[in-house]
């Protein structure tokens, strides 16, 4: 995997000598943005999992900003974002809300999504005006179950890190003996 991260990742001196990144490259040499070391992705995987419950087109642009704040691999956490997308989305709020709920105590009903009568033309409209009812309970759900999902993307991350390395120090001793 992370040969594979290797080639597909853009290495640091391109992203700093891009035309567009010229004002930020100050920022951007920071060398735990761009290796790949288990502390760097875990943290990576954990903002992109906190930063892609961010309502609208900010989930990038947070989990950029956090990752150059706590100096963990930026691809990493943009990549991770994706995991939010239009199939995903009303699900995942749906969750949230139902957390926010059960944490605030909340017992007012929500309508069903809008899903049936929606029209393409419209859609976006029809779906801000349903997140807008759910209120108070989504506003406690949605930073709950974005941190819930950092901390066990962090830990899974991890282990899974440590795994891999177990399984290589494991296979070496095989082959010494």
């Amino acid at each position: 995997m992370r040969k594979f991260l290797h080639r597909v990742l853009p290495h640091h001196d391109t992203v700093v000598n891009n035309r567009w990144l010229k004002p930020f490259g100050r920022w951007l040499i920071e060398p735990n943005l761009w290796h790949l070391h288990r502390r760097s992705v875990a943290g990576g995987v954990a903002i992109g999992l906190f930063c892609g419950l961010i309502p609208g087109p900010l989930q990038m642009i947070g989990a950029a900003l956090f990752a150059v704040l706590l100096r963990v691999n930026l691809p990493v956490a943009l990549l991770v974002t994706l995991y939010t997308n239009p199939f995903t989305i009303v699900p995942l709020y749906l969750l949230a809300y139902r957390l926010g709920a059960q944490v605030s105590g909340t017992t007012e009903g929500l309508s069903n999504p809008p899903f049936p009568e929606l029209q393409w033309q419209n859609m976006g409209g029809e779906l801000w005006v349903w997140l807008l009812q759910m209120g108070k309970p989504l506003l406690i759900g949605l930073p709950l179950l974005a941190a819930g999902f950092a901390v066990a993307g962090y830990i899974a991350v991890r282990l899974a890190w440590r795994g891999g390395v177990l399984l290589k120090w494991r296979a070496r001793r095989r082959k010494r003996v």
